[in-house]
């Protein structure tokens, strides 16, 4: 009888079990359906696609946008690179973000492939960029209460240059591979990354950019070898990824090489944004902020931490096998700190 009893019991208990998983499980289903309904949605039309018109000193322009998900508290804006590059280097976004439930919108800047592409090159300033993510911003219904901004090289300067005016709007920043100086990124380059080649190699480039021969293959062709697949994407080229590889077919150069210059390895000497310096200014940033620094990128990782200490409410992730592109070369720790992040300031825990 004894045995009877105790039978009955375990079978009630793993009953009630099976019955509190299955409750764990619907409550899981409904939040994956509410993230990916976009039913009522002003964007359902085309599975989240909006060309968002924004008007500049040149006319009204459209730059190209896509939204993930639905979360009320925890939206994030990807601002890319470049400056001229595309948001297809952040694919690997879809692989971690949807089953953390955050909300995330790919975005093409103006001059970027999918959005607009005018040629008047009075609109490729720092100024005008701020004023078209905020327009941006307000055409998404983002504010303090879910607005995380993330931007990553170019991007990032685009998104401390956002926060520097804007910072009311915002609920965090993250600021990815990106130093606050032009001049300590290029100084890095230089004295840091450039003696890491070959001798005969850094001399070669160095001559190369001496009489801006920009247009002679040696020289893509030594800084692909000696330092993109060291730096910039720390994998041999034929395993990068495919949307990376299209990132770099897609990337506008009238954009590109007017404001950053002719390569990775610093800032051309007639480019729009040499001289660029925020240092002074970081400690003006009173949102929580995230910055990403990455053991062999092109920027100088400990600048980086430093930044992390300047702003008011700072936070440092360090991706020890990244480089400039970490979110596929130390994607695990990349991931699980950015995660962490926007989890953190949701929950009113940072």
């Amino acid at each position: 009888m004894k045995k009877i009893i105790l039978l009955f019991t375990c079978l009630s208990l793993f009953a009630q079990s099976c019955s509190h998983e299955g409750h764990r499980h619907d409550e899981h289903d409904h939040v994956t359906d509410s993230y990916l309904d976009f039913s009522n949605r002003d964007d359902q039309f085309e599975g989240g696609i909006r060309m968002i018109p924004i008007q500049t000193p040149k006319g009204e322009f459209r730059v190209w946008t896509k939204r993930v998900g639905n979360n009320p508290t925890m939206k994030v804006l990807l601002l890319h690179g470049g400056p001229g590059m595309t948001h297809e280097v952040y694919s690997c976004f879809d692989g971690y973000f949807p089953s953390e439930g955050i909300e995330y919108i790919y975005y093409d800047q103006l001059g970027s492939y999918y959005s607009d592409q005018p040629e008047d090159q009075s609109l490729w300033t720092i100024d005008r960029f701020v004023d078209e993510v905020e327009q941006v911003r307000k055409a998404l219904g983002l504010n303090k209460d879910n607005f995380f901004l993330y931007g990553q090289s170019w991007g990032g300067m685009l998104a401390m240059e956002y926060a520097f005016k804007h910072q009311d709007n915002l609920k965090g920043l993250v600021i990815s591979n990106m130093m606050s100086s032009l001049d300590e990124y290029e100084k890095y380059a230089k004295e840091v990354l450039g003696p890491q080649m070959p001798e005969e190699v850094f001399q070669e480039i160095l001559k190369i950019e001496e009489t801006e021969d920009f247009d002679n293959p040696r020289y893509e062709e030594l800084l692909m070898e000696h330092h993109y697949q060291h730096h910039v994407l720390r994998m041999p080229l034929e395993d990068w990824p495919e949307a990376v590889l299209r990132t770099l077919k897609h990337v506008n150069p009238n954009v590109y090489v007017y404001m950053q210059g002719h390569s990775e390895f610093g800032i051309t000497a007639n480019a729009t944004l040499k001289g660029w310096d925020r240092r002074a200014d970081l400690k003006n940033i009173q949102v929580p902020t995230l910055v990403i620094g990455a053991g062999h990128d092109t920027m100088d990782p400990k600048h980086m931490e430093w930044m992390s200490k300047e702003v008011q409410n700072g936070r440092y992730l360090f991706c020890p096998d990244g480089s400039h592109i970490s979110q596929y070369d130390d994607q695990k720790v990349f991931f699980e700190g950015l995660i962490r992040f926007v989890k953190d300031v949701d929950q009113g825990k940072f």
